[in-house]
């Protein structure tokens, strides 16, 4: 089953967890994130790489529980989980 929005890699343990909407959840570096960096800047995104992206659910399940629904993984780290 796979869920599709922000996931994580499987192979990283997060350096530091953390719900800042500009890091990834599992890694803590930029997450590229378009939906945050319209939000920051007020200037209209492209729609976000991660909206097109299935992510497996064991992926989603390593995600913290404070970051759920508020941080993006990053690429880097999706990629790697695939």
């Amino acid at each position: 089953m796979k869920a599709r929005g922000s996931g994580y890699d499987a192979g990283v343990p997060p350096a530091t967890p953390s719900s800042d909407p500009r890091l990834c959840p599992l890694c803590g570096l930029a997450n590229s994130c378009a939906m945050e960096q319209q939000r920051a800047t007020g200037e209209a995104q492209p729609p976000c790489w991660c909206t097109n992206v299935d992510f497996d659910a064991a992926l989603l399940a390593r995600v913290p529980a404070e970051s759920h629904g508020l941080a993006c993984i990053c690429p880097a780290c999706a990629r790697a989980a695939g």
